[in-house]
């Protein structure tokens, strides 16, 4: 997949996970595009960010109660443990294994996860008084 361009559509109406998300891209993006040396700590700072990211979404869940938390932090929970198994890979010495599921899988998600459960989360969000 190419590099995912950052539109302000794929904004959701909550300020922290509009400013993550953006920076998510650019994370994506860097790590597509960066040379086999700088591949590893690009791949890092990806895997750091969406633990952060995901923490402070679920946090927000916790707060408003949302009726889908589960399903959506279940998500989150098994997103960050495919990360981490492709850590383990790049651990190994695999940097093709992990480029192709930064170049693959992490786009496909990435969109698929805004558009469903986090469109879904932000608009419970706002409904709450959430900004």
């Amino acid at each position: 997949m190419p590099p995912i361009t950052w539109t302000d559509s794929m904004k959701r109406g909550l300020a922290f996970q509009d400013e993550d998300h953006e920076e998510a891209v650019a994370l994506v993006n860097a790590a597509q595009t960066c040379t086999d040396e700088e591949f590893p700590a690009a791949y890092r700072r990806l895997l750091d960010h969406t633990v952060d990211h995901l923490k402070r979404e679920d946090d927000l869940m916790a707060r408003i109660g949302f009726f889908a938390m589960e399903v959506h932090t279940s998500e989150h929970r098994r997103v960050i443990d495919e990360m981490h198994h492709y850590l383990d890979k790049l651990k190994a010495g695999d940097i093709a294994a992990v480029r192709a599921y930064v170049t693959d899988a992490v786009p496909n998600w990435f969109i698929n996860h805004l558009d469903t459960m986090d469109t879904a989360t932000a608009m419970f969000a706002r409904q709450m008084g959430e900004h």
